[in-house]
């Protein structure tokens, strides 16, 4: 039945009462009844409005419109009349979840009936369940595609469903109907777009710049220090002098690429490989912590700094001490904040990881952690001091094995460092910025290019202000502990030596760089992030110049650490023999001969040890242009080795030949 008043609003429903066995015709007078009173009420009150979110409405019985049923002018009515006709649907696109709900569409109707006012039905409620007892024609809900679409029926009343329509929400101007993936069955929730691995692409541009600009001017001899630490494990030539400050992390790195191959392209290209993954491990740690944006952001500050560069393919601890401190501060931070279980084994290892590299810096490392510790999470002490023991234990065995004791293993390496103490080392940091590789003794060197060292100014210049923006957000420790970390793994290369390297402060700018991305992700305004872009992009371009300058002079030093080796060989230098000096080190290592200083920062013989290996084995010891051999080699024989700057080979006198 319908309401031929189209003005009407919505009736109210009335709560169903128990009706015993009346005529029909009881019921329906008594229905018609309450109509009428609900309609006067009804015209002295405006239509309502149409619900935007429509709750459910009752059900419908099969044997006519009770009091407790709907108005038939409803559109979602299902008439049990001879004149009822079905309802329409169609299927819409949800645009939040790309799914599919039933639109449904009124048909006319029957002739000499008026057309009823068209309007929302209001779904049922979504917290109701169906019972055992429902007409089993009704729709059912699924869990996972919203709200039931069709009201459910009273129980034991055998009736045709009321169906209620979804409200059609189609796209609009300002938010377009999401699609789900071509392929994807209808209903089933829209997939989100995949993030852009910026972290990953940082990675991989490091790794590519490496294999560009660094690989291959190096990829023929080895380097000063990088001679002693791959020496230590390479099974074709005797190990270098292993002096007291260094650690054998870097050894037990190469040991595999060395003992397979001799080829220095080869140990090149797997540490280039090393270093990008380990990059993307560390900083992929602070991801929970800070967020990707921030965390790739300061991955690409750091990796694009031609030091780090440099860094990458070389056999050299500093970096992979760089690499260890940030994953043991992000981790730190994610057992502490975030209470992962597993959090920390993983900083037990990276500590551990750390000390192998360089004991001294791990130790640095660990200081403020364990400060931290104290103060916010006591359980983090143990893997801390833990992971500290076990990466120290191998450090602290050879001191006893070569040395006495670890105290006298400290002095020994005070005294080859040039006696620790308390020395303003700014200046020589300052003035290796841009080269060379190592300032020993710095009072010659000359900053190039001062302009593109402006960036080590504003270093502590932005971080306060990123310290200054996390006090006022209330997230203190995740910008301060890696400040703290660093400052405290600057103490010794910059107040208690004379000398410098670009290298020594690789985990200081590492462990900077998050708080300064963090600073710069939180940028509002598009005019500061188009400046802080173009200033990035800066950097860059004048890291990359800079390193190729460095890279090409490297290269040239390496060159004739290997022309020189050449030179020995045409003299009649084979293996087993030694060669003494001050450059004696790399070059040995590429002739195949021992090594033995009496002098310098490397002692590791005497005069009397030097002529007695003499007359057993080839012996020859090296000069600069115009330096005069030492006296116990005067009567040795000067030759001049061709494609060096000027460096004298003395061989000794040939050794008596046996019976």
């Amino acid at each position: 039945m319908t309401t031929d008043d189209a003005h009407l609003g919505t009736p109210t429903p009335e709560p169903a009462r128990p009706q015993g066995p009346k005529a029909p015709g009881a019921k329906r007078d008594r229905a018609t009844e309450g109509r009428g009173r609900r309609a006067d009420q009804n015209r002295r009150r405006p239509a309502p409005r149409p619900d935007l979110h429509p709750k459910p409405g009752p059900s419908s019985s099969t044997s006519g419109p009770s009091a407790s049923g709907p108005s038939p002018s409803g559109p979602g009515t299902s008439l049990s009349g001879p004149d009822a006709r079905p309802a329409t649907a169609a299927t819409t696109a949800r645009p939040e979840t790309g799914t599919t709900a039933p639109r449904w569409a009124e048909r006319p109707s029957a002739p000499g009936r008026s057309t009823p006012r068209r309007h929302l039905a209001q779904p049922p409620d979504p917290t109701a369940t169906a019972r055992p007892d429902t007409d089993p024609t009704a729709p059912t809900t699924r869990p996972e595609t919203g709200p039931p679409e069709a009201g459910a029926t009273r129980p034991g009343v055998h009736a045709a469903a009321i169906t209620t329509p979804r409200r059609h929400t189609g796209p609009t101007p300002g938010r377009p109907a999401a699609t789900g993936a071509p392929g994807t069955p209808p209903g089933a929730p829209g997939r989100r777009p995949r993030a852009v691995p910026w972290l990953a692409l940082v990675a991989l541009a490091y790794a590519l710049v490496q294999f560009v600009l660094v690989v291959p001017p190096l990829a023929h001899a080895l380097g000063w220090d990088e001679a002693v630490y791959v020496s230590q494990y390479d099974p074709r030539v005797p190990a270098a002098f292993f002096s007291a400050p260094r650690s054998r992390g870097i050894s037990f790195l190469t040991a595999p690429f060395i003992a397979a191959t001799p080829s220095v392209l080869v140990l090149r290209i797997g540490l280039t490989l090393l270093s990008s993954a380990a990059l993307y491990a560390a900083f992929r740690v602070w991801r929970p912590v800070v967020g990707a944006r921030t965390t790739a952001l300061a991955a690409l500050l750091f990796a694009g700094l031609w030091i780090t560069q440099i860094s990458g393919p070389q056999a050299m601890p500093n970096l992979w001490v760089a690499f260890g401190g940030v994953a043991a501060i992000g981790w730190f931070l994610r057992a502490v904040t975030r209470r992962e279980p597993r959090a920390g084994w993983w900083l037990a290892g990276c500590v551990a990881a750390t000390a192998l590299f360089r004991a001294p810096d791990a130790v640095w490392l660990a200081l403020p952690l364990i400060a931290a510790a104290l103060f916010r999470n006591r359980r983090t002490l143990p893997y801390l001091v833990g992971g500290l023991a076990v990466g120290l234990a191998q450090w602290v065995a050879e001191a006893y094995i070569r040395f006495g004791s670890v105290q006298d293993r400290l002095h020994v390496s005070s005294a080859t460092e040039g006696d620790m103490g308390l020395h303003l080392n700014f200046d020589n940091a300052w003035s290796s910025l841009n080269g060379p590789l190592l300032c020993r003794p710095c009072t010659a060197a000359a900053l190039d290019s001062p302009g593109l060292t402006l960036w080590w100014l504003a270093l502590p210049l932005l971080a306060a202000a990123a310290l200054a923006y996390a006090v006022r957000e209330r997230r203190l420790l995740p910008t301060a502990l890696p400040m703290a970390v660093a400052a405290a793994l600057s103490v010794p290369y910059l107040l208690m030596i004379d000398y410098s390297a670009p290298r020594f402060l690789l985990p200081a700018y590492a462990l900077l760089a998050l708080p300064v991305a963090g600073l710069v992700t939180r940028l509002n305004s598009r005019r500061a992030l188009v400046l802080a872009g173009l200033l990035i992009a800066a950097q860059l371009l004048s890291q990359s110049t800079v390193l190729t300058q460095v890279t090409a002079s490297a290269a040239l030093t390496n060159e004739r650490y290997r022309a020189a080796a050449d030179g020995l060989r045409t003299l009649g230098l084979r293996p087993p023999c030694l060669v003494s000096g001050p450059r004696a080190l790399p070059i040995a290592y590429d002739a195949g001969c021992a090594s033995a200083q009496v002098d310098g920062n490397n002692v590791s013989t005497t005069v009397a040890g030097i002529l007695d290996r003499a007359a057993k084995m080839p012996t020859a010891l090296l000069t600069a242009r115009g330096q005069r051999p030492p006296h116990y080699a005067r009567d040795w024989t000067p030759y001049p080795l061709h494609h060096t700057p000027g460096w004298t080979a003395w061989l000794a006198p040939a050794a008596p030949q046996g019976p």
